[in-house]
């Protein structure tokens, strides 16, 4: 076997990593800018049970657009070139902060005004993240791909950890600096990305019909238990555990901070993710993927239940570490999964399929949180959603036996 070269070697990489760090920068600052905003607004005429809906509407409105779009981003990201999509996404993502900082500087936004540009924010990331997560394996050989993964993942977490902080306290300054921040950071990676030179892609085989195309996608991960498995696995537990769209509450009601606090809730997931996509691009993870991805949910979720209880800064900060950790090692192998076992002409459908069930499990997870915190308080929510992470984990290995029978990357092969 070809010894791996490091993916920075590779020119190409270098500048898509850039670009996807500031692209996390704006993605997770603009998500802090948004919940405050939102939970702000809110929480002046209403009570937290009904600020809390609010704030899970969020969730909604932008799982809807990548419910709709994801046959079309799909295809989009295999038909045609994909740094061309990445581009023209990134573009789409910078006229919303750039749009609601000139409301902030003129008469000022609404609340449909905010759930509007996220909307449109999520448009624009459903067509950004199939072909953005596509490229690395036009960039880099295939034995330097789960390694390159590793340095995707870093890239995401940096702007994971930075944008919240850097969006909380440009945000305590006035939420105009805070949306103008996140559309100077999407500038930056569109400038980035026009430095990837031009890629080789494998034109899409068979039916040249565009829906026969789309359904083909869709049938190969249905057909494909160990994907299926993987990819179900992630959205439920995250969709069931998911925290990100409370934290305004914990931050504000339950830990009494500000939006400096909410910013350093929201990186330390991302810290603990930091640390360990670190640590897997150094010592990746070789033997018994299946069972470590399987066990990491598991942790999630108990890690999860660790934060509902909590009435402390230092303890929240640090379950949150915990669960960003054993969630870095889930989305890890199965982003490697997708990505090695999937022919380079579906990765752009495949990764639209993916994508929609992680906006499943993100976005309208949201929704959900935001539900149920009205209906069983914040805390009530969080400890349920905790709990189902951890069943789920001894479900998924029941139902889908590929999972914990898979050992090593280099096993699965694209068909």
């Amino acid at each position: 076997m070809t010894a791996a070269r490091h993916p920075f070697a590779y020119r190409d990489f270098r500048y898509l990593w850039m670009a996807r760090v500031c692209a996390m920068l704006a993605h997770s600052g603009l998500v802090v800018a948004l919940g405050w905003a939102v939970y702000d607004e809110a929480r002046l005429s209403m009570g937290i049970g009904a600020a809390a809906l609010r704030l899970g509407l969020i969730g909604l409105v932008q799982f809807l657009p990548i419910l709709l779009l994801s046959p079309v981003t799909g295809l989009a990201a295999d038909r045609f070139d994909r740094r061309q999509v990445v581009r023209l996404a990134l573009l789409g993502q910078f006229l919303c902060p750039a749009a609601l900082t000139l409301m902030e500087m003129g008469p000022g936004q609404t609340l449909y005004a905010l759930y509007g540009a996220a909307a449109l924010f999520a448009a624009a990331r459903a067509f950004y993240m199939p072909a953005m997560n596509a490229l690395p394996a036009a960039l880099v050989p295939r034995e330097t791909l789960p390694q390159a993964i590793a340095f995707s993942a870093i890239a995401g977490r940096v702007g994971g950890i930075l944008g919240p902080v850097l969006g909380g306290f440009a945000y305590a300054g006035g939420a105009v600096w805070a949306f103008a921040l996140c559309a100077a950071l999407l500038a930056t990676a569109i400038l980035l990305q026009f430095q990837i030179r031009p890629i080789v892609q494998r034109p899409i085989q068979g039916d040249r019909r565009a829906l026969a195309q789309m359904i083909e996608g869709f049938h190969y991960v249905m057909g494909n238990r160990l994907l299926l498995g993987a990819i179900s696995l992630d959205m439920f537990a995250v969709l069931l555990g998911g925290t990100n769209a409370l934290l305004p509450i914990f931050a504000r009601d339950i830990l009494h901070m500000g939006p400096e606090g909410l910013g350093a809730l929201r990186a330390a997931a991302s810290i603990g993710a930091l640390t360990m996509a670190a640590w897997l691009s150094w010592r990746p993870v070789r033997d018994n993927v299946g069972r470590k991805m399987l066990v990491a949910v598991a942790i999630y979720g108990i890690a999860t239940i660790g934060f509902g209880l909590s009435r402390t800064l230092i303890l929240s900060l640090l379950c949150l570490i915990v669960l960003g950790a054993a969630d870095m090692v889930s989305v890890y192998i199965r982003q490697s999964l997708v990505q090695i076992a999937t022919p380079d002409d579906r990765r752009g459908r495949v990764g639209a399929i993916s994508g929609l069930f992680i906006a499943g499990s993100n976005e309208l997870g949201e929704m959900e949180s935001g539900v149920a915190a009205a209906l069983l308080g914040p805390v009530g929510a969080v400890l349920l959603g905790g709990a189902g992470a951890i069943l789920l984990a001894g479900l998924w290995a029941r139902l889908f036996p590929e999972l914990p029978a898979a050992r090593r990357f280099e096993q699965v092969d694209a068909n």
